[in-house]
């Protein structure tokens, strides 16, 4: 089944079972807080932006979309109404970030939420037989792209009198990562980022956290050599199964509250207890 319809098919069950209790009206309460709120999400064609990006759009928010993808990017931008800029965004160009975040103050004239979401990592391999070149594929990627969105991103926060900055990050930027050096090296380097940032920022109202999740059946599980290693997966966490995206979108979307200001520097493990051995 396609990722995208199983998980809305899960969304709505939950939001049955939810829909008259205070949990419910809690959440709705939360995205509330989004309404007015210029967001931008980079990786927002596809997985956890795809998703984040029509929560925030349902919620009133202006959002400000990049992705590698042209046509999934353009398709997927004409479903969220007229509060919504995009534009085409390789991570690894410092000049697309700047380009985005531009795009956010001339179209809306402030940057209050940044979801640096893009990322990747390359085919598995043993410490000794990782090269050179396989790091610096995963750092382009995975930690540069992080780094030069957040320069951008933060000046303009900055400029605003403050913000949120999420960098989506990876259980391996907090523990080892066997058969995936490169890849943990790079999320080990954004959870230190996102650390450094926190400090120097946090005078200027600048919150700076990550997010680390375990596997989750985005496309880059479903849709790679992942998905044949599946129940391997699932039996390394704890509760036995695979995140819903939905499930690590609910906890990004907790962090960058408006309402939870006082979290900076924190990267928070969505692993289904992994992390907790």
């Amino acid at each position: 089944m396609d990722w995208n319809i199983a998980s809305m098919a899960a969304r709505r069950a939950v939001t049955t079972s939810f829909e008259n209790t205070g949990a419910h009206r809690q959440g709705l309460s939360q995205m509330s807080e989004f309404a007015g709120k210029t967001v931008l999400i980079t990786g927002a064609a596809g997985g956890f932006g795809r998703l984040l990006a029509a929560r925030f759009a349902d919620a009133g928010a202006n959002v400000v979309l990049g992705d590698i993808d042209d046509d999934a990017l353009l398709a997927f931008a004409g479903t969220l109404g007229s509060r919504v800029a995009f534009r085409r965004c390789d991570v690894t160009r410092e000049g697309d970030q700047a380009d985005l975040v531009d795009l956010a103050m001339s179209r809306f004239g402030r940057l209050d939420i940044a979801i640096n979401n893009a990322g990747g990592t390359s085919p598995m391999k043993g410490f000794l037989e990782t090269t050179g070149e396989d790091l610096d594929w995963n750092f382009a990627l995975n930690a540069k792209g992080v780094f030069h969105g957040m320069k951008h991103q933060i000046r303009a926060m900055i400029d605003n009198g403050g913000g949120s900055v999420l960098n989506v990050a990876s259980v391996a930027g907090i523990a080892g990562a066997p058969k995936n050096t490169g890849y943990c090296a790079a999320k080990h380097a954004v959870v230190g980022m996102t650390k450094t940032a926190a400090v120097e920022f946090a005078r200027a109202n600048v919150r700076v956290n990550a997010i680390c999740p375990y596997f989750s059946l985005t496309p880059l599980v479903t849709q790679s050599n992942l998905i044949e290693r599946k129940a391997q997966l699932e039996a390394a966490a704890p509760m036995k199964r695979l995140a819903e995206p939905e499930e690590v979108v609910a906890a990004i979307l907790a962090i960058v509250t408006p309402a939870n200001s006082y979290m900076t520097g924190q990267a928070i493990a969505v692993d289904g207890g992994l992390s907790a051995f």
